[in-house]
Parts: C-alpha cells; structure tokens; sequence
C-alpha cells in the first residue's frame, strides 16, 4: 500500500536505487491509472501494470476469506430476516411407562394410562408483535454486512497499490541499471581512447588505471542495483503467491506526464470515496444501531401458536386409540426486573456510539493529511525535476568540454572522470524526481480513494 511512511521511504532511497530514465509511455486507457503509468506490455506474457494489479488480487487467498466473510456476514443477515416468518416445527413421541395405574372395578380392571403413548403433532409459532425489536436486529446485521463489503474494498485497494509500488520498482530498478550501463559503456569508451594514448607515448598508464578504479566502481554499483531488482521481483512472486518463480515478466516504461491539481476537490473527493471513511462510518451506523436494538430488547413480545397432532391415553376403557388433538397459545412476555442489565447495556452502547463517531472525526483528518502530502510530494518532485533537467544540460555540456580539452592535451583525465560521474548523477536525479512525482501520483490517487482495479 503507499502510506504516508512507505512513501517517503521510498523518497529517501539512495540515488541510484529504484531510478528510471525519461522514456515515451507505451499506454493503454485503464480506468483511474494515468496515461504515464499503464506501460502496455511487450510481450504476450509479459505484465502490464493493470494485469499485475489483477493477478496480485485474484492470487490473494486474503481477498477470498474476506469474500467468505462477507458471505457468512449475508447468510446471518437472511437469517436474522427470518424473525418475520413463522416456525413450523413436527414433532414425534414415543414413550413407554412401567408400571400404569390399574384399579379393579365391577369384575374388571381399570387402566387410565397406557403402557405405550404416542404422541406426534405439527406447532405453528408466530411472532405477532415485538415493538421493533426483530426489525432493529435485521438493522444490525445489514449494517454489518456493509462492513464486511467495505472491509474486502479497503483489503483489495491495499493489494493494489501495493502490487502497483513493486511494479514501479521492478521498473525503476531496470532503468537505473540502464543508466549504470551508460557510464560504464562511456567510461570504457574514455580507457581505450586513453590506451591509445598510451600507445602513442601521449599519456601516462596511470590515466589508464585511474579510469579502471572509476570502471570498477561502476560495476559495483551495478551490482548492487541488480540485487535490489531481484529482491523486487521476489516480493513480486510473493504477492502473486509464486515463490518458485525468481523472476515475473514484468514489461513497461515510464514517462512523466503532470497533472493539474485542485487540492479542495481533492479533499471532497477523498471525504466521499475514501474506503476509511466508509468503514469508519460503517462502525458508527453499527453503534447507533446498536444502541436502538439494546432500547428495544426490554419490551414485551406477542406471540401465537397453534399445534395439531394425534396421541393415544384420551378416553376410558379405548385408551390405546388414537385421536386427533389440537391446541392453540396465546402468549405475552413482559420483562419485568434484570438487575438493571438493559440499564448498564444502554450506557456502554452510548459510549460505544460516542467512540465511533470520534473515530469518524480522526479518519477524516488522517485523510485530508495524506490528500496534502501527496500534494506537497507532487509540487517539490516537481520543482526538483526542473532542476535536475539543468544539471544534465549543465553535466553533459560540461563533460563535452572536458573531453574536448582532454583530447587536446590541455586537460586533465580527472576532469573528464569526474564530468563523467557529474552526469550520471544528474541523469539519476532526474529520473529520481520523475520516480517521486510518479509515486506522487499514486499517493494521491489512494488518498482520495480512486480504485487503479477492475
């Protein structure tokens, strides 16, 4: 996910860690990625930006218990609905008794119950009236079945935003090692102008040597930047749930592409689609209704029956024959005395609703913090790469210098060593603020609760 510490992490990496030069967009329309960002893939089995996200999202067996719970969370709700249905109920008895009442009478023996009773009937139950006590229990469970659909929104969007930040440092990563390919291949260049040189009894071996150092160092930090890729594309695995694949195809390029930005419609939008907010706001409609079903629970309740059925052990002397019964309810419950549990429940329930509606307030200031540091990060990434375009002018002009006064002999190998490290540096700042301005994007994007998913 990009939140406020991950995004100024990944600000504060080091200069050539996780760079990409300025290159043309190849870009597909993908609703709420921009035009920058959607780099199509170049092969058939390549990831693009927007199948990355989609493969990340369908792997994540997160995303599916969230799914089941949410399923379980509208199975209770039906269930709940159910309240309002009657209750049919059938039922079969058997039950033998030894020994019975038996009396002598007139020659006779009298049996008033027989050895063996049977006794099966159908109840019909009805819940005539509750004073709203079902309907405020039908509330609740809807309420949390929005909540369990908000839950799977918020868990979706952080996948997606997380896949889309590794996506972007897989390519950011190749680029840079681009850029480290560059001075190698100038500095390598220089060393056999140099060696030349030497041959010619022009210039010194130690030119040659210094260059070497400036080779090696070069190789090293390509070494460390394809480390940092690999470690991208084994988080990559991770989150496609594939670790014994070393390495995703992930194809695309990045280009800088600005976008306008009114920061008050940024903040309505962030207040209105936010998936915090919805939770937060969620949890607040739970509490009040909660508190209104506690209200409810403490008032009587009406309800009727009615049963019919058969049983044997009705009528001297044919005790043993069974005979169609029926019987029907009427029944009032009236809550008398709880020990004032309805009472202390009522207080929690306040206090519950009062906490939620403090957590709403707090969600709402988290979300216009991080609508104004993407903002901010957006604004000085900005400025940053209008300075950076300057310093590749001004390095490139300035090792063109160097390597002319070089070749003339009237110039140092220092001088175009270090024209050439000036350079490299610029290029990587440059593609370091079009990386922060990217990531910018994003930030602001999640802020304001745009969804980058299908």
């Amino acid at each position: 996910m990009f939140s406020s510490q991950s995004l100024k992490g990944f600000a504060g990496l080091s200069l050539f860690g996780g760079l990409v030069l300025a290159q043309p967009a190849l870009a597909q329309n993908q609703p709420g990625v921009p035009a920058a960002a959607q780099a199509i893939g170049l092969a058939s089995d390549s990831l693009n930006l927007g199948a990355t996200v989609q493969a990340v999202l369908d792997a994540n067996p997160g995303i599916t218990n969230l799914t089941e719970l949410s399923n379980a969370a509208t199975s209770r709700l039906s269930q709940t609905r159910a309240g309002f249905l009657p209750q049919i109920t059938g039922t079969a008895t058997y039950t033998r008794i030894d020994p019975v009442v038996k009396l002598p009478f007139n020659g006779e023996t009298l049996q008033f119950a027989p050895n063996n009773n049977y006794d099966f009937h159908v109840t019909a139950q009805y819940l005539l009236l509750d004073f709203g006590k079902n309907d405020a229990t039908v509330r609740v469970a809807e309420s949390q079945v929005q909540t369990a659909q908000d839950n799977i929104t918020v868990a979706r969007r952080d996948l997606a935003f997380n896949a889309a930040q590794v996506y972007y440092n897989i390519l950011f990563m190749r680029e840079s090692i681009r850029v480290q390919d560059q001075q190698i291949a100038s500095l390598q260049a220089h060393r056999n102008e140099m060696q030349k040189r030497v041959e010619g009894g022009v210039s010194t071996k130690f030119d040659v040597t210094t260059t070497d150092v400036r080779i090696t160092q070069a190789e090293n930090t390509k070494l460390d930047l394809q480390n940092q890729l690999r470690n991208q594309q084994v988080q990559l695995a991770r989150l496609l749930h594939k670790p014994e694949q070393a390495d995703i195809p992930v194809k695309g390029r990045l280009a800088y592409e600005p976008q306008p930005v009114d920061m008050q419609a940024e903040l309505t939008k962030a207040s209105n689609n936010r998936p915090e907010v919805k939770l937060a706001r969620d949890a607040e409609n739970t509490a009040a209704l909660q508190a209104r079903l506690i209200e409810k629970s403490n008032m009587p309740s009406l309800g009727a029956g009615v049963q019919a059925g058969g049983k044997n052990g009705y009528i001297l002397p044919d005790i043993d024959r069974i005979r169609f019964n029926t019987v029907g309810v009427l029944q009032l419950s009236v809550p008398i005395y709880d020990g004032n549990k309805n009472k202390k429940q009522r207080v929690e329930a306040a206090a519950n609703a009062r906490a939620a509606v403090a957590r709403t307030a707090d969600t709402q200031e988290q979300i216009r913090a991080d609508v104004r540091q993407a903002v901010n990060n957006m604004e000085f990434s900005q400025a940053r790469l209008s300075n950076a375009e300057q310093q590749v002018a001004q390095a490139s002009d300035a090792l063109t210098r160097a390597q002319g006064r070089y070749r003339y002999g009237v110039g140092q190998n220092l001088d175009v060593l270090d024209a050439e490290t000036q350079l490299s540096q610029a290029r990587l700042a440059r593609a370091q603020a079009m990386y922060n301005y990217t990531l910018g994007q994003y930030q602001l994007k999640r802020a304001t609760g745009e969804q980058i998913w299908q």
